[in-house]
C-alpha cells in the first residue's frame, strides 16, 4: 500500500500583501504622493510663516517633512517587529497640531515646539499598546461613522483647493479657478468610465497630468521658480538649534499625540475595511507605535508629528489598488523628493485647483466607503441610528461653524475642533452606553422614536386569498370594483353568494355559513 501525502492548501494572500512590480508600483506611488502633497507641506508653510522664518528656512522646513514623512510611509508599510500596520497608509506631517505648535512657538519658539514634540512622541509610544485595546469598542456603527466622518471633514479642504488654496490671492473662488477644478473632476470620471482598467487606475494621476498641461497653456500653471534653489540638500539635524523643553508645552503637544491616535486607529480601520483586510488591536499597536516613533525621530530632522492621511484612504478605494508596497514606493519618492528640492518645486508647481478637482472625488469615496459600512449595521431594536445621527450631527459642528469652541479652554479646542476626533469620541461614548452598559442592566431593550421598527409578517393564507386589484383602506379590505371584502375568523368555512347581503345572525356577530 503506498502512501498518500496530504497537502495542505496555501493560504490565500492578504489583498494588501499583493506586488504589482517596479514599474507600476511607482505609478501608483506616485498618485499617492501627489494626493497628499498639498496636506504634508502645509503644517511646515504655517508652523513657518507665523514664526516669520525666511523663505530659505520655510524650505528646509518642507523639504525634512517630506523626508522623514517618506522613512515613516516606509516603515508603516514595511514594517518591522512590533513597529507598521503593513496596510497601504501614507505618512505625514499630522495637521490637528498646528495650532497648539503656533501657541507653543510664540512663547519659546521653533526649538520648544521640537523639544514638545519629541517628548509627547516618546509618551506617545510607551502607551499606544494601551491604546489600541479599545478596537473592541469599533464595531461597524462606530467605523462607519468615523469613516463617513473623515470624507466629509475633508471635502472643504478640497474646496478651497478648488477654489486656489489661498484666501489672500485676488482670484480666489473665482470662475476660472472653479472651472480647472471642474476641468479636472470631469477628465477623473471620464477615464474611471470609459479608459482601460490600466488607465482606470491612474485616472487620478492622469487627471492630474492633464489638467497641469492644460492650466499651462492658458497660462496659469507657473514652472518658473523649479530652477531656483538647491538640486540636491540632505536634511541637516537640528538645522534650528538644540531643543528646549517645557512642561506646558510637552502637556499641551501630548493632548495633541492622543487627538492623533485617535485618527490614525480612525484611518487604520477605515483602510482594513477599504481593502478588506483583519484589523485586531495588535496592527493598530503597531500602527500607533510607528506614528510615535517617526513623531519622536521627526524634530531630530526638522519636522513635527506624523499621521496616517486619510485622503489616501479614498485613493485606495477609487483605484482598487490595495498593495501596501504601491504605497512604499510613494514613500521612496517622498524621500527622493526630499533629498531632491527640485523636484519638490516641481510638484508645488502644480495648480492647487487641479487637486481641487481630484479631492472631490477622493474625499468623496472616503466618505462613500463609510456610508457603505453603515449599511452593514442593524438598526432594529437599539440605537444605532441615534449613535449615528448624534455622532456625526456632533462632529461636524466645527465645519459649519468654525468659531463654536472659540470660548473653551485650549485642550478642549485641540481635541473637539478636530472633526474626525469629536466624531470618533461620541461614536465610542454613546456605543460604550447604547450596545455595552445599558444592554446589560435593561434586558428589556431600549425604546425611542429612534429605535426601528419590528419586522412584520402576514400569513401566506392572506396572501393567496388576495386577488388583483384588491387594497387595502382604513383597515379594511376593498377589492377592484370598489367593494369590501368580508373578513371571518380563522377556521371558518364560508361560501358567500355576491348577490345576497352579508347576514350575522350569531351573537358574537360570526357569519353565518351558507
Amino acid at each position: 500500500m503506498s502512501k498518500t501525502k496530504t497537502r495542505h492548501a496555501r493560504p490565500t494572500d492578504r489583498p494588501e500583501d499583493a506586488r504589482l512590480g517596479i514599474g507600476p508600483s511607482f505609478a501608483y506611488g506616485l498618485q499617492h504622493v501627489l494626493t497628499m502633497y498639498g496636506g504634508i507641506i502645509a503644517p511646515p508653510l504655517v508652523v513657518g510663516q507665523a514664526g516669520g522664518l525666511s523663505q530659505a528656512e520655510i524650505g528646509t522646513l518642507i523639504a525634512c517633512s517630506l523626508f522623514i514623512g517618506g522613512l515613516a510611509t516606509i516603515l508603516q508599510t514595511i514594517g518591522v517587529p512590533f513597529f507598521g500596520s503593513k496596510l497601504p497608509l501614507v505618512q505625514g506631517v499630522s495637521f490637528s497640531g498646528v495650532a497648539t505648535m503656533l501657541a507653543i512657538q510664540g512663547d519659546g519658539g521653533i526649538q520648544a515646539v521640537m523639544g514638545a514634540v519629541l517628548v509627547a512622541s516618546a509618551i506617545g509610544l510607551l502607551i499606544a499598546p494601551a491604546f489600541a485595546l479599545i478596537i473592541r469598542f469599533f464595531p461597524p456603527v462606530v467605523t462607519g461613522t468615523v469613516i463617513t466622518s473623515i470624507g466629509l471633514s475633508l471635502l472643504p479642504v478640497a474646496a478651497g483647493w478648488a477654489m486656489g488654496g489661498n484666501a489672500e490671492a485676488p482670484d480666489y473662488g473665482s470662475v476660472a479657478n472653479l472651472g480647472l477644478a471642474a476641468l479636472t473632476l470631469l477628465l477623473v470620471i471620464l477615464l474611471t468610465k470609459f479608459g482601460t482598467p490600466a488607465i482606470a487606475r491612474l485616472s487620478i494621476l492622469i487627471a492630474l497630468a492633464l489638467g497641469t498641461l492644460f492650466a499651462t497653456v492658458i497660462g496659469v500653471a507657473d514652472f518658473s521658480t523649479v530652477g531656483e534653489g538647491p538640486v540636491f540638500a540632505l536634511p541637516t539635524p537640528f538645522a534650528f538649534g538644540l531643543p528646549t523643553f517645557d512642561i506646558a508645552a510637552i502637556v499641551s503637544m501630548l493632548i495633541v499625540i492622543l487627538v492623533t491616535f485617535t485618527e490614525t486607529t480612525a484611518d487604520i480601520l477605515a483602510v482594513g475595511e477599504v481593502v478588506g483586510t483583519k484589523v485586531d488591536s495588535k496592527r493598530i499597536a503597531n500602527g500607533l507605535r510607528a506614528d510615535m516613533l517617526s513623531s519622536a525621530v521627526s524634530p531630530v530632522f526638522n519636522s513635527f508629528t506624523q499621521s496616517a492621511f486619510a485622503q489616501n484612504v479614498g485613493l485606495v478605494a477609487i483605484t482598487g489598488v490595495k498593495s501596501r508596497f504601491v504605497v512604499a514606493a510613494g514613500g521612496v519618492i517622498l524621500v527622493v523628493l526630499g533629498v531632491l528640492p527640485v523636484l519638490g518645486r516641481v510638484v508645488a508647481a502644480i495648480p492647487t485647483p487641479v487637486l481641487g478637482g481630484v479631492g472631490i472625488v477622493l474625499f468623496g469615496t472616503v466618505a462613500a466607503s463609510g456610508i457603505a459600512t453603515l449599511s452593514k449595521v442593524d438598526y432594529k431594536n437599539n440605537l444605532n441610528l441615534i449613535t449615528v445621527a448624534v455622532s456625526l450631527g456632533f462632529g461636524l459642528l466645527p465645519l459649519v461653524q468654525p468659531s463654536i469652541y472659540d470660548g473653551f479652554p485650549s485642550w478642549f479646542t485641540v481635541i473637539f475642533h478636530s472633526a474626525i476626533s469629536s466624531t470618533t469620541i461620541m461614536a465610542i461614548l454613546l456605543n460604550l452606553v447604547f450596545n455595552h452598559l445599558v444592554r446589560r442592566s435593561n434586558t428589556k431593550g431600549d425604546r425611542s422614536v429612534f429605535v426601528a421598527a419590528a419586522s412584520r409578517s402576514v400569513p401566506e393564507e392572506l396572501l393567496d386569498a388576495l386577488e388583483d386589484g384588491d387594497s387595502v383602506v382604513d383597515g379594511k379590505i376593498i377589492d377592484a370594483e370598489g367593494q369590501e371584502v368580508p373578513i371571518v375568523p380563522t377556521g371558518t368555512v364560508r361560501v358567500v353568494d355576491p348577490s345576497r347581503p352579508v347576514e350575522n345572525s350569531a351573537a358574537d356577530g360570526t357569519p353565518k355559513a351558507d
